[in-house]
């Protein structure tokens, strides 16, 4: 990681994940309502290390002249860590795997209400037929 920050200004006494802080250290053999120390503590690492990697991705994006931070520098900054990484890459290809589905099932939709629309107009025209007709 870089340089060690100041963490008094950092956290205030707000949390940030303790719902799910707690969640998790009830699924991994914790009480159901752990200890408030525990969770604040855990809740400062995760703070720490989230900050820490978007300071990271930012130095990234900085060396290649952006402004702006994507997705490859925080890939970049999580080289070193080939679980995180592996999982980041795992969770990207699910997005994209999602996001053509959606796409997929809007298209079908928008067909199929297509064909609703049709088949009134058609059944508008059959009425007015027979109208014309019983005249």
């Amino acid at each position: 990681m870089t340089e060690p920050r100041a963490r008094a200004a950092r956290h205030k006494g707000q949390q940030n994940f303790a719902p799910d802080l707690k969640a998790l250290l009830f699924a991994y053999g914790d009480d159901r309502e752990p200890l408030p120390e525990t969770v604040k503590v855990l809740d400062e690492i995760v703070t720490d290390y989230i900050i820490e990697t978007c300071h990271e991705a930012a130095l990234s994006a900085s060396y290649s002249r952006r402004a702006k931070i994507k997705v490859d520098d925080f890939k970049f900054a999580l080289r070193r860590d080939p679980q995180k990484l592996g999982r980041v890459q795992e969770l990207l290809t699910m997005d994209k795997v999602l996001k053509q589905a959606r796409r997929q099932f809007d298209e079908k939709d928008d067909q199929v209400e297509i064909a609703k629309m049709e088949a009134k107009e058609q059944e508008k025209e059959d009425k007015q037929k027979d109208k014309t007709e019983s005249k």
